[in-house]
Order: C-alpha cells, then structure tokens, then sequence
C-alpha cells in the first residue's frame, strides 16, 4: 500500500473468523485456524506497516478483539482464546511504539452482520452492535481526536 500510495497513516486489522466447538469435542485444528485468522493475520499484517506507520505523522493500528475474549463462553474457547492473543498483541504493540504510532483494539459483541443472523436466526437482531456503530468507533480511533489514546481495549457491546 505506501508503495502504491507513496504512504500508509493507518492500519485496521479488521480480517478474522470465529468457530464454534467446545474444547473436549473440538479439533485442535480449529484452535490452529483461530490463532492464524484472528492473530497472525494481524501480527502479520502489523510488522508489515509498523515502519511506514512510524514514518507518518500520526500512525494508527486499530485491531478487532472481542468481547467474547474477556469471558469465554461454552463452545468459544479457540475463538476466545485467539481474540485473547489480539488483545495482548494490542497491548504489547501499544507499549513497544509508544510515542510513534497508537494502536488500540475494538472489542464487539455480535454484529449484525447476515453471516451472524443466519447462524443465530432466533437472535434479538435488535440489540447487536452494527457495522456503522463499529465503524465510528474505529474511525475515531483512526482520527487526531484519539491521538493520546493508546493500548486501549474498547467495548463495543451494543446493547447486549
């Protein structure tokens, strides 16, 4: 991206997956999957911008956590314990650039997204984070108005 765009101001991790399956049961190729989704795409992705970010006058990373991370729920413990690994990257990146760029993570709940409502058709659709919602938050987060707001986990729980 700077290469196309001669620099990058911001990174959003915003790729992941989630899976449902309870530990005795599962597969620990799903906790594999997780850990690759959830947190080396952003670890990845992060070391591949931390230089260009530092070049910017004022680099952001914002990642996507999960409220599920901060209490596992029967069935979420891969998913769980990936988005757990988010939101440690988050902090120790935080920590590491400090005074160079911010980084910071949103933590939803469930968003109202179609995948969602399909899986969990019975759902209160109603009380689920929105994608604008989210957005906001990440924009803010992205924005000069965040400038002094680093390794923060923020809720972004609806209305759950």
């Amino acid at each position: 991206m700077a290469t196309h765009f001669g620099r990058c101001d911001v990174l959003i991790n915003i790729a992941g997956g989630f899976a449902f399956e309870t530990v005795v049961d599962g597969d620990s190729k799903t906790w594999q999957r997780m850990y690759a989704l959830n947190v080396a795409t952003a670890l990845n992705a992060s070391r591949a911008a931390l230089s260009h970010l530092a070049s910017a006058s004022a680099g952001r990373i914002v990642n996507i956590g999960a409220m599920g991370a901060l209490q596992a729920g029967a069935g979420m413990g891969a998913y769980a314990a990936s988005k757990a690994g988010v939101h440690r990257l988050t902090e120790a990146l935080a920590a590491e650039w400090k005074g160079k760029i911010t980084v910071n993570a949103v933590l939803p709940s469930t968003i109202d997204t179609a995948a969602n409502r399909a899986s969990m058709p019975n759902a209160d659709f109603a009380k689920w984070v929105t994608p604008q919602e989210l957005a906001e938050v990440i924009l803010f987060l992205a924005s000069d108005a965040a400038s002094a707001v680093t390794g923060a986990l923020i809720p972004v729980s609806g209305r759950v």
